[in-house]
């Protein structure tokens, strides 16, 4: 009898996963067995079983899809094993802010390799209370112990993974938008030239950023306490900008102050940090919300900045090229700015982007690879690219990389926003790339301008000529929101399908799935 020799391990955790190459090793071969990934697993069963198993590696995770909520998620998972039911409590978005992709982060969760729990930003505190339930049933303390123990994690490398970041130098920032715009949308200019990063279109870019200093102060205030007071080996000011999360209360917040109080006021702590909502005011305790409304809670500032979670990087598409522009990178950053109740609310990196950091200043970050997003292959591939908003950041950085390449293939990007007059980003640029034949197809929509027409109204418009480019060979793209106009674009997609390709709503559903599955679809969503 030959014997075959095993086949390749399944690759679970990406490059940039804080790991060493062996530590790599060991645990792809540990989560491949506990996911049923690896080949030479599957093919030990009977030829029934063994198809249950392909089925299950290849449509597995019907959860996977940032728009349904977090109780459906859970449901399709129940009778799962721990990982896949971690893997539900995930935000859907394989983002990369947690230095996994969902799926790994929750196998390296419920395998013990990864202790910190809260690291899903997009997710956030509904994530993070999902994850805590799951390993706290019964079953999960032995799922979550591996026979032998993983290697202790090691950073990777110098400006490739959140844990070790480098440093760049902030150059510039110029705001996008016209005169009579509702939004603030800035480009901002990176130089990498003296940490010596490169980088790959679709890739995204981390940003360790600092929190609003007016915000710190303010916190510090409620608090009682001095800003120079030593916490963690640096002053408190100090530490609430650079290290604390100081958006939505964390649940220890809401326990440490049911410490502190009695009465009503402990029941009211109580509850909000099991996730009630007492006073229908849940929306409105961020840290400093929290403070206010229990002020008469006594905190000292060690179990105060104890009971907060990590300040998280926050990643942002690129939407530059390496090969156009060596050295530099630029990103498309909406200013987040808003109100709850009277008091304003700020994005922590966005504004950190628009107004606090300064010309010249170094700026801790890091090249986050990307998760299956990024150009084809073969340069002569055509390219659909769907990106309104800061959507298009990608695909400015996909068009500019195959310019700069030479790339033979066909270019159609589909671009909208509120204003023509005031809101086309990039409109100089991408109408050069139009006129000297470049761009095949700049197919533009205004939500704001008379009648309200969205990119995916547009594809429904050129239905006839994007069927054509599909079967071409193209691959279509999508940037943006993950749980509204991301999902609407697919659904003008199967809609083209049906239309123009003569299939049933069934069969172009498939169709797209196809698509998705052999890598012509691709999406960059959060």
């Amino acid at each position: 009898m030959t014997v075959q020799s095993p086949s390749p391990i399944v690759q679970v955790l990406p490059e940039t996963a804080p790991f060493s190459d062996e530590q790599r090793s060991w645990l792809n071969g540990f989560f491949a067995g506990l996911l049923s990934l690896d080949n030479a697993g599957v093919t030990a069963l009977s030829p029934a079983e063994n198809a249950a198993v392909l089925a299950e590696a290849e449509d597995g995770a019907p959860w996977h899809d940032p728009s349904l909520e977090m109780t459906e998620r859970i449901k399709l998972a129940e009778g799962r094993p721990l990982p896949r039911k971690l893997y539900a409590a995930m935000a859907q978005q394989d983002c990369g802010q947690c230095g996994y992709a969902c799926e790994s982060y929750s196998a390296a969760i419920a395998s013990g390799a990864e202790s910190r729990l809260n690291l899903c930003a997009p997710g956030g505190k509904e994530t993070l209370r999902q994850v805590k339930a799951l390993m706290e049933e019964p079953a999960a303390a032995a799922a979550s112990a591996p026979i032998d123990p993983a290697p202790a994690a090691e950073p990777g490398p110098k400006g490739r993974c959140r844990e070790n970041p480098a440093l760049a130098t902030f150059l510039s920032r110029r705001k996008l938008n016209g005169e009579g715009s509702e939004k603030e949308t800035w480009h901002v200019e990176f130089d990498l030239s003296e940490c010596g990063l490169d980088y790959v279109v679709g890739d995204a870019f981390g940003i360790l950023a600092q929190n609003d200093a007016r915000l710190a102060d303010a916190v510090i205030a409620l608090l009682g306490a001095r800003p120079d007071a030593e916490i963690g080996g640096k002053p408190l000011r100090e530490k609430l900008m650079e290290d604390c999360a100081l958006g939505p209360a964390p649940d220890a917040l809401f326990q440490l102050i049911s410490y502190v109080t009695g009465g009503e006021t402990r029941a009211k702590a109580r509850r909000l940090a099991a996730g009630e909502d007492p006073d229908g005011d849940l929306d409105r305790l961020d840290v400093l919300g929290a403070l206010h409304k229990f002020s008469q809670a006594r905190l000292s500032a060690e179990a105060f900045v104890e009971a907060l979670d990590p300040l998280q990087p926050r990643l942002y598409s690129i939407s530059s090229s390496h090969n156009a522009t060596p050295g530099r990178i630029s990103l498309t950053v909406d200013a987040v700015r808003y109100k709850v109740g009277s008091r304003p609310r700020w994005g922590v990196a966005s504004t950190f982007l628009a107004e606090r950091v300064r010309p010249g200043d170094k700026v801790p970050i890091y090249v986050q690879r990307a998760h299956g997003f990024g150009l084809p292959a073969d340069p002569a591939t055509p390219v659909i690219m769907c990106g309104p908003g800061t959507g298009v950041a990608p695909f400015r950085a996909f068009l500019h990389e195959r310019q700069a390449t030479r790339a033979p293939g066909r270019n159609w990007l589909f671009f909208g926003h509120q204003r023509r007059a005031c809101d086309f980003f990039y409109e100089d640029e991408l109408q050069a790339m139009k006129d000297a034949g470049f761009l095949s197809n700049l197919t533009l929509a205004w939500s704001r301008d008379g009648e309200k027409i969205y990119v995916q109204d547009r594809m429904r418009e050129r239905g006839s000529e994007l069927w054509s480019w599909l079967e071409q060979g193209a691959h279509f793209y999508v940037c943006g929101d993950a749980k509204r106009m991301a999902r609407d674009v697919e659904r003008a997609l199967v809609d083209v399908v049906v239309t123009h390709g003569g299939r049933s709503a069934e069969d172009a559903i498939a169709y797209v799935a196809a698509l998705r599955k052999a890598g012509r679809y691709q999406a960059d969503v959060y």
